[in-house]
């Protein structure tokens, strides 16, 4: 074990999963979503569903959330972490978006009406159109011509993680705080004065690594090792000036659904003895797929 860090990294999929996705800390997630919302849609309560959806033959590809949730009154959420640039990376956000929007079709007579979809993506990366604006936070609907809302019941939000560059003592709002922790959480030692609020107190309490049980320990340290690894080719196609001819197989690979992340955590798991249903709950892969690794 290598873990030296007080708390857990929320960009890995353990620790992302762990504080925002289990049942017990939904309050976060709740919190986190209702920085971002419009008043008109403030959560109240959500429920998780179930986040590897299928295609309607089996032809069609399937697709695996990092989180999939509905909201009391009906909205659907879609969040996810995207750690690196990938090819084609809107035209991956538009395709997810279809799935909550078709599973809302129902048999006989039905008049369309339709919930309200939100695709939420915090991403570790920035992007290329807009690496000369210091906006952060993009909120994507579709307009007409004139530049008005069209359709507003289809919203994709993108927080661009590396142009959050505020410090502990500079935060007002509560995005500022809940960006302030993805970035620096796994940092720091101790929970800052600005973060004093009941929901960073319960966040706090729920990333500390050493209330974890021991197998929750080697989970994280093989998703921490996942990430690190991940960062370092990123880091270093940035240094070598070849981010586009390096990174284009590599990271298709591991972003592209994180299946090869996902087989190699598995693969890793698995040697160790855990559960496979333990093994496909954290990792999204089929019981199938993880049997037959």
């Amino acid at each position: 074990m290598f873990l030296e860090d007080k708390y857990i990294n929320p960009l890995t999929d353990f620790g992302f999963k762990k504080l925002f996705g289990e049942e017990v800390n939904k309050d976060l997630l709740i919190d986190f979503l209702n920085s971002l919302l419009p008043k008109k849609h403030t959560i109240k309560d959500l429920k998780y569903q179930q986040n590897e959806h299928l295609p309607s033959t089996e032809y069609d590809r399937k697709a695996i959330f990092d989180l999939y949730c509905e909201s009391a009154s009906g909205e659907k959420f879609i969040v996810e972490i995207q750690r690196a640039k990938q090819n084609y990376f809107k035209d991956r956000s538009v395709f997810y978006a279809s799935f909550p929007i078709q599973s809302q079709g129902k048999r006989g007579d039905w008049d369309f009406k339709l919930a309200a979809v939100y695709t939420i993506g915090i991403l570790d990366f920035v992007f290329d159109e807009d690496k000369n604006k210091s906006d952060y936070k993009h909120t994507v609907q579709l307009k007409n011509q004139k530049n008005q809302v069209f359709y507003d019941k289809l919203t994709f939000i993108y927080i661009e993680l590396p142009k959050f560059e505020k410090n502990i003592d500079g935060l007002q709002s509560k995005i500022e705080k809940w960006l302030f922790v993805f970035k620096h959480l796994a940092r720091l030692n101790d929970r800052p004065k600005a973060l004093q609020e009941k929901i960073f107190t319960k966040l706090f309490t729920a990333a500390e690594i050493a209330k974890y049980s021991k197998q929750e320990q080697e989970i994280y340290e093989e998703s921490l090792k996942h990430f690190r690894d991940l960062k370092n080719v990123v880091d270093t196609a940035k240094e070598e000036g070849k981010i586009e001819g390096i990174i284009e197989g590599k990271i298709e690979g591991i972003i592209e659904g994180k299946i090869e992340g996902k087989i190699e955590i598995a693969s890793q798991m698995k040697k160790k003895g855990f559960d496979i249903k333990l093994i496909a709950e954290i990792t999204g892969l089929s019981e199938k797929e993880i049997i037959a690794l």
